[in-house]
């Protein structure tokens, strides 16, 4: 009699971790779907083109964080004495672009104003990295009309 309700307790344990196996890996395949439907929200990707003589070629980026400095790892990397080895960030979130000055010594200016607070950048703004300015183009940014 002990030993049938031994392999009932054993029955039933393993018919419950079974069950939690079960639950989980659900729970893990509706994750796995649901990040790869957010994954497929692709970010629209960022253009800096120089203005003012610098930097030549417009800079694409594709990437959610942008670096901006004069330090080797940085993802827009200015050879400018006015610009900071950390200088400024763009972020991709909320969905929007945002432009963050990271105490730099001669500041990052939105359309003139100077950075105080991490600010939404809008497609056709202009960005001063220290000394050298820039134009935003953001693709598939919708038309000011449209706002």
């Amino acid at each position: 009699m002990e030993l049938a309700i031994l392999a009932l307790r054993a029955l039933m344990l393993a018919a419950l971790y079974g069950f939690l196996g079960w639950a989980f890996w659900l729970l893990w395949q509706g994750l796995q779907r649901q990040s790869q439907k957010t994954g497929a929200a692709q970010l629209p990707a960022l253009t800096l083109f120089a203005l003012d003589g610098g930097e030549g070629e417009p800079q694409r980026f594709a990437q959610p964080e942008i670096s901006v400095g004069r330090q080797p790892g940085s993802d827009l990397r200015l050879a400018d004495s006015a610009v900071s080895a950390r200088h400024a960030r763009l972020t991709y979130h909320h969905s929007q672009w945002w432009v963050e000055d990271l105490l730099s010594r001669n500041g990052t200016f939105l359309n003139g104003e100077r950075l105080t607070t991490p600010l939404v950048l809008a497609d056709g703004d202009e960005v001063r990295f220290g000394g050298l300015l820039f134009r935003v183009e953001i693709e598939n940014a919708p038309a000011l009309a449209e706002l």
